[in-house]
């Protein structure tokens, strides 16, 4: 089988990436920032099913540096280039996540031809699809790029810059290189350890009580849908030079996701709220706290957007937005992340 470099292996889509890749047959190596990761990705990869052993390897590489690069990409036929700075809050500047974003993407592509890597599949976002955009009925397909000039998120602005990056790159100097890119909406799904992502910490703070739910909306993909959706991509022909959103289905709105989760928890879920919050009692909070400052711009707002073409072109499918949600809140109860 082949062997493949996955970048940001310790993360939450990384580690199942590498599970499915190793469920495959794949010889893996996995970037981390730090070696001292190492332990804590296998006990990851054990909790999901795996005992990676020999077939599983670590390098230390950093997106802000080109140390360790030429290394982890060496002897590779295929890179899983998943890693991107996440931020716990909003950073102070913009750059402190654009940067490493966009120039860890590009280092991962230049170090790619020279390994004879044959192709490289980038995690991008829907953030990179359709923000900045008037508000539209139709869903919005891979056609369709995110305005940075507008008001955006950090983290938004950061993944549309890092694919512009990388396309932009591949006009220039990909040469035999190939290029696939994933971009999933938020990214639910079962944690394999107590690291997780933003879209998993918004489920815990339901479950551990919140005074209502503003009234934002989502969509909704599960991550082991995203790392498939990476391994066909990665192999098959018409993947080359193209883009695949990732989404379940149409957008659900913060209250809904509250009502599966009483639905399908019963007990555990006694503290989800039940009350939608209003526009004007969010913005009065947002004055006191940054945290909620940043979804002020996602109020009311629904942006759909439409994965016929992952499903047409590479067979893929989806669980339910309401088992990806159910499946997060089991795995956070798994953990004891939750205050029951």
């Amino acid at each position: 089988m082949s062997r493949v470099l996955v970048t940001g292996g310790s993360g939450f889509v990384g580690a199942h990436v590498i599970l499915q890749l190793l469920g495959a047959g794949h010889q893996v190596r996995a970037t981390v920032r730090n070696l001292n990761r190492e332990g804590a990705v296998r006990a990851m990869l054990k909790a999901g099913g795996q005992d990676p052993e020999d077939r599983l390897s670590f390098f230390a590489a950093d997106l802000v540096n080109d140390a360790g690069w030429c290394d982890a990409v060496a002897d590779c036929d295929y890179v899983m280039h998943v890693a991107s700075p996440i931020p716990g809050s909003a950073p102070k500047h913009e750059d402190e996540l654009i940067i490493p974003a966009r120039e860890g993407t590009l280092r991962v592509l230049r170090a790619a031809p020279n390994a004879n890597v044959k192709r490289v599949v980038l995690t991008s976002s829907c953030g990179a699809v359709y923000y900045g955009h008037p508000p539209q009925k139709a869903p919005f397909d891979e056609t369709s790029w995110t305005i940075v000039n507008g008001e955006l998120t950090a983290y938004v602005k950061s993944k549309a810059l890092a694919e512009r990056a990388a396309w932009d790159f591949m006009s220039r100097e990909g040469n035999d290189l190939e290029l696939s890119v994933v971009n999933p909406a938020g990214i639910f799904g079962p944690i394999l350890g107590p690291d997780s992502a933003s879209s998993v910490d918004l489920i815990k703070r339901l479950m551990n009580g919140m005074p209502g739910a503003p009234r934002i909306f989502f969509g909704v993909v599960d991550v082991r849908d995203v790392a498939d959706l990476h391994l066909r991509a990665m192999t098959h022909p018409a993947a080359k030079g193209e883009r695949f959103i990732a989404v379940s289905g149409d957008a659900i709105s913060m209250v809904d996701i509250a009502r599966i989760l009483r639905r399908r928890l019963g007990a555990s879920a006694r503290k989800v709220p039940r009350l939608q919050l209003p526009d004007w009692l969010v913005r009065l909070a947002a004055k006191r706290d940054a945290s909620v400052r940043q979804v002020l711009p996602l109020l009311g707002v629904i942006r759909n957007a439409t994965s016929e073409k992952a499903r047409r072109v590479l067979g893929w499918s989806s669980r339910s937005n309401e088992d990806a949600v159910a499946a997060t809140a089991e795995s956070l109860l798994r953990f004891g992340l939750v205050k029951l």
